[in-house]
């Protein structure tokens, strides 16, 4: 088929390789799971080598042609990645060492001191805590104390997307939209910071280290014979431009209008939109570049987000994994099951959903709680517990979105794994109050990268155009009156206070433990 576009999504979890036609339909699909096991010297720590991440995408492109799909149909690539996964490479493109990806907890303890200008500022700004967790955050700060020589050796500092780009195309490039992390990035301007920014002096690295920025659907090479002959693809042909996968997500489900919220059910579950200004949601915290030119992503995290399923797989489903095997059908089947099973308001058993030390935002103490036991609650409360809890987080999160944007969200588009749930998806339409939506296809992020692709090959004349004609709803659930009523109620009067009620005994369960650290 002609006019063939491949889409090349670097998750956490897994590879896929994608084609689609310029009206949006999947037509192919290939994907490599990665080994669950990061290797790391200390606990806490999460690597991966980047030569592993190369060659399961080789092998997830190849697998396109194996199943027929015909490279010479295909007129253009795009890749989306994982973010915030950090690869620090030599003149040749090669790993310096394995990448410290964004699972990772290790801190910096030995800090960039800012000039007295800087300083003076962000104290006037009450702002220091957050320049200091900044600094102890960024990996830059940590291989600069611990490795050196690495740092010495390295002429470039990419994430994982600048990384593969140079891997297919040979060149030193990575698109603006894919810029998330501790780096020396101006998100106001999506550039890379002034020279005379305090991002230079609070993160160990050199503008002269740092990739040339491309924007959305503008191409960033073309494939190289050595990746041709890796992965199939035909060589010269374009790669473009897209956007790191959170962002993909938003614009792979048809979201360019700010009343549409897209909602991500992944490891980490999000709630985003995309809008023309720059708004901070969380102040200090930037909204990230959108994978259309000058656009924002408005994205508030859940960090550990649907993790939490994987969790409560391994620490309670024991049971419910056996019974899976014997019957032949996914856990998640088992599963769908406890949802069905339980009613709405889970008779009052309730999860605060902050499981993550590692990935918080600045003055938080993650701690996550469940609270409102009784002699009747058994295991299925404790997973219904998990999912209405990261709803209640992700609809307190739209609320903020409303507020700082002044916008109203008329619906939601949900996408990810736990998006395939009916009882997850209907849950979600309870507690938010709004009908959710599913694209048309679960490969959101890969589409997004796609239509990208599409818009710079001209093939599709601009971006709303090009959503317009890509994108589109699969099915619609919308919420059922008397549940959306009891969920507002728990909510408002219950779930809304639980963090500042409960904030002063994690501080104290803090100073007595040393833990999170």
């Amino acid at each position: 088929m002609p006019d063939t576009l491949l889409a090349i999504d670097n998750g956490t979890q897994s590879v896929r390789a994608l084609l689609f036609d310029l009206e949006g339909n999947l037509l192919t699909r290939s994907q490599v799971k990665f080994d669950p096991v990061y290797h790391a010297a200390e606990p806490g720590q999460a690597e991966q080598s980047a030569e592993y991440y190369w060659d399961c995408m080789a092998t997830a492109v190849r697998g396109l042609w194996e199943q027929g799909a015909r490279p010479g149909d295909v007129v253009g690539v795009s890749l989306t990645t994982q973010r915030g996964t950090v690869v620090p490479v030599d003149r040749a493109g090669q790993a310096l060492r394995p990448a410290i990806t964004w699972l990772d907890q290790r801190e910096a303890t030995r800090l960039p001191r800012l000039s007295m200008h800087w300083q003076a500022v962000f104290r006037a700004l009450k702002a220091t805590d957050t320049l200091n967790y900044l600094c102890r955050q960024a990996e830059a700060n940590w291989l600069h104390e611990h490795e050196p020589d690495v740092m010495r050796r390295m002429h470039k500092y990419l994430l994982l997307s600048g990384y593969l780009t140079h891997r297919l195309t040979g060149q030193f490039r990575d698109a603006v939209a894919a810029q998330v992390g501790y780096i020396p990035f101006d998100f106001r301007r999506q550039q890379w910071a002034r020279s005379w920014d305090w991002r230079w002096e609070a993160i160990r690295v050199g503008r002269e280290h740092m990739p040339e920025l491309v924007q959305p659907g503008e191409p960033l090479g073309v494939i190289t014979a050595a990746a041709a002959a890796a992965t199939g693809i035909p060589q010269g042909l374009p790669l473009f431009a897209s956007g790191a996968d959170k962002a993909c997500e938003v614009l792979g489900s048809g979201c360019l209008d700010p009343r549409l919220g897209a909602l991500s059910f992944g490891t980490t579950a999000t709630i985003n939109t995309i809008r023309r200004n720059y708004v901070e949601v969380t102040p200090l915290l930037p909204p990230y570049p959108a994978p259309v030119p000058g656009h924002y992503c408005t994205e508030v995290q859940t960090s550990r987000g649907f993790w939490m399923v994987n969790w409560f797989r391994d620490e309670f489903g024991g049971s419910d994994m056996e019974r899976a095997r014997l019957e032949i059908v996914p856990v998640e089947t088992i599963f769908e099951e406890h949802l069905q099973g339980t009613p709405a308001g889970n008779l009052g058993l309730m999860l605060q959903p902050y499981w993550s030390p590692g990935v918080r935002e600045p003055g938080r103490e993650a701690k996550g709680a469940l609270i409102g036991f009784g002699d009747v609650h058994g295991r299925e409360h404790v997973y219904r517990a998990i999912i209405e809890g990261l709803m209640y987080s992700l609809r307190q999160s739209k609320e903020r979105i409303e507020k700082r944007c002044n916008v109203r969200l008329k619906s939601l588009r949900a996408s990810g794994g736990g998006a395939q749930s009916d009882g997850v998806v209907q849950i979600a339409a309870n507690v938010f109050g709004l009908p959710v939506e599913r694209p048309h296809t679960t490969e959101t992020s890969g589409l997004g990268a796609a239509i990208c692709a599409a818009v710079g090959l001209g093939l599709q004349p601009d971006f709303r155009t090009a959503v317009a004609r890509m994108t589109r709803v699969g099915t619609t659930v919308r919420p059922g009156h008397a549940e959306q009523a009891l969920y507002e109620q728990l909510f408002r009067r219950v779930y809304q206070p639980l963090y500042t009620q409960l904030q002063p005994l994690y501080q104290e369960i803090r100073s007595i433990t040393g833990y999170p650290r």
